[in-house]
């Protein structure tokens, strides 16, 4: 397919389908998933050219079910986008702030609000997304209530923004992956990032071990994240990001080493390590 099909998990106009037409641009065509199994599914099986997936949020902290599907599923990362993420209430067109009785959204977006909608006196009720409560606003002709959603949300159901920035703390980025079936050629003039997988024996000092061989080559980690092993009470899986690509010289002696000592080791790919500018 010529045509770029970025699978996301969510509603129309959820902040993962900006992320999608940000990172890939407006012209890509958007193929929404009702989970993160369905995402990494619709990739695998040719639905969808691409994917797009949250891994982390600056607030939250990791998203673990897409590190799990990671290792479960075969694909590539071939890049990152940090979406800066600003909740904006939002109702019917007709609406004013002060007809507004209640607030509807995901639990997350709730919390991240929890000031704001102290401050304007607005209960909250918990709703299975953004963009569907959204949605949900439309469908229903709800002239009493409000939603807490993307911009692009407000866009795709016609809604009126009655207030943006409603996030208490403005450093607020969610980090999503690229996702696809095969890697990226490196370009040379780019800075890259490469995400693995690995597992440690029990021993003492083994992780400093691991840690070491990419500290004496002076290749940055930027990224550590530990997961359980299913099955297997108490042993973890070592999630890392650093920077640098696999073809590099350093980076490839770095992984040889490394499986010296680690039973299993999976790279999940090298990609353009987006420039990050809070």
């Amino acid at each position: 397919m010529d045509k770029k099909i970025v699978a996301f998990q969510g509603e129309a106009g959820a902040y993962s389908e900006s992320a999608a037409y940000k990172h890939f641009g407006k012209e890509t065509e958007t193929l929404p998933c009702r989970s993160f199994e369905e995402l990494f599914g619709a990739v695998t099986d040719g639905k969808a050219t691409h994917g797009i997936a949250p891994i982390e949020n600056s607030l939250a902290g990791s998203i673990h079910r897409n590190y799990d599907l990671l290792l479960r599923n075969d694909l590539q990362i071939i890049g990152e986008h940090h979406l800066r993420v600003s909740h904006c209430l939002m109702a019917l067109p007709s609406v004013e702030l002060a007809d507004v009785t209640r607030v509807y959204s995901h639990p997350q977006a709730l919390a991240q609000c929890e000031k704001s909608l102290k401050k304007l006196d607005l209960p909250s009720v918990v709703a299975a997304d953004t963009a569907g409560s959204a949605r949900g606003l439309k469908e229903n002709d709800d002239k009493t209530s409000a939603a807490l959603a993307s911009r692009l949300a407000a866009q795709v159901y016609g809604l009126n923004i009655l207030q943006e920035n409603m996030e208490d703390n403005p450093a607020n980025y969610t980090r999503f992956l690229a996702l696809a079936t095969q890697k990226l050629a490196q370009k040379k003039e780019l800075a890259y990032k490469t995400s693995i997988a690995f597992t440690l024996i029990h021993k003492p000092g083994i992780l400093f071990n691991a840690l070491s061989i990419f500290a004496l080559r002076e290749i940055d980690l930027t990224k550590i994240e530990s997961r359980p092993q299913a099955g297997k009470p108490w042993e973890y899986l070592f999630h890392i990001d650093f920077m640098g690509h696999v073809d590099e010289e350093k980076v490839g002696n770095a992984l040889n080493h490394l499986r010296e000592i680690a039973p299993f080791i999976r790279v999940f790919g090298s990609y353009p390590s987006e420039k990050q500018d809070w």
